[in-house]
């Protein structure tokens, strides 16, 4: 069958999509890996609007279960799959997934996120898992009673830092320019601590240690100087990567990866696709934003289709 939407993701973009669309009575399906999107991870997260504290997996549960209060003959949901490539066929576009099925549809809607970005210095790809980190929220108390760092002065960053602090001895935060990315609120909460340090202008250069992590080493940008920091753990929270991949044959994708959409209404340089959330060029990357993206997009595929009948 040819459904009338495919939404690709369940984060809060594609999650406030699908609620939409089921109320609009699209035929739709909904092809989700999971729930709540990068911010599953976070212990606690306070500026999701209407919640003044929520963690993610909460935050996950509550997208899932009001999509799913939907979910009927209008809105199908393939949750636990990853689509993996998406294809212009004739007059519609049929979206592969990991288990081999396709699925056509009139129009899609992109919502795919972002994931973690890797550290790349020497010494990184061979200690992953062997003391680099890139969940604090996951890891933090396998590092009871040690030095640890995290590379990354934003949000992120100082929130890794602040779930670490319950565990560790020390915390030692780089960020490789001369200030930090995060909400002055969140650095002057977290530098509160006596067990926590922050240093700018600090350049990762290479993580050190046989078989787990003993050690990482960083260039004082302004000075040049190399410095060496025994640490136990390194934590990672330097950004992330639109998961773009599955539509770089069929829209325009930014030099950032990202897929370029018109911020008025989502539609991409492909008739019939839009994208919203991380996956899209947005300048901000923020839950609410990204749901406010989703209902956007989905407001105007309704249109679209209509005109298209």
């Amino acid at each position: 069958m040819i459904y009338d939407l495919i939404i690709i993701g369940g984060g809060p973009a594609g999650s406030a999509a699908a609620i939409y669309a089921a109320r609009k009575r699209i035929k739709t399906l909904l092809i989700a890996q999971v729930f709540g999107g990068q911010s599953v991870v976070s212990s606690d997260i306070q500026n999701f609007v209407g919640i003044p504290s929520v963690s993610g997996i909460e935050m996950a549960k509550r997208l899932e279960e009001h999509v799913k209060t939907y979910a009927d003959e209008v809105l199908e949901i393939k949750d636990g799959y990853t689509a993996t490539k998406v294809k212009k066929t004739d007059g519609t576009f049929s979206v592969e997934v990991d288990d081999g099925a396709a699925y056509g549809a009139r129009a899609v809607l992109v919502c795919s996120g972002s994931r973690r970005r890797k550290l790349a210095v020497k010494g990184a790809e061979e200690l992953d898992n062997k003391g680099i980190s890139y969940c604090a929220s996951c890891d933090a108390p396998l590092f009871k009673g040690q030095d640890v760092v995290v590379v990354g002065g934003g949000n992120a960053g100082f929130e890794a830092a602040q779930q670490l602090l319950a565990y560790a001895t020390s915390v030692t935060l780089l960020e490789y320019s001369d200030s930090f990315k995060a909400d002055p609120v969140t650095v002057n909460r977290v530098l509160a601590d006596p067990k926590m340090k922050a240093i700018v202008d600090a350049q990762a250069t290479e993580v050190k240690g046989d078989g787990m992590v003993s050690a990482i080493a960083y260039k004082d940008g302004k000075t040049g100087d190399e410095h060496e920091l025994k640490v136990g753990g390194v934590f990672v929270e330097i950004g992330a990567l639109p998961n773009s991949e599955l539509v770089k044959e069929v829209v325009a994708i930014s030099e950032h990866g990202e897929v370029v959409v018109d911020h008025k209404t989502q539609r991409t340089s492909q008739e019939g696709i839009w994208a919203a959330g991380d996956v899209s060029d947005v300048l901000y990357k923020q839950n609410n934003i990204s749901m406010g993206d989703g209902v956007k997009a989905l407001e105007d595929i309704y249109l679209w289709l209509q005109k298209t009948k």
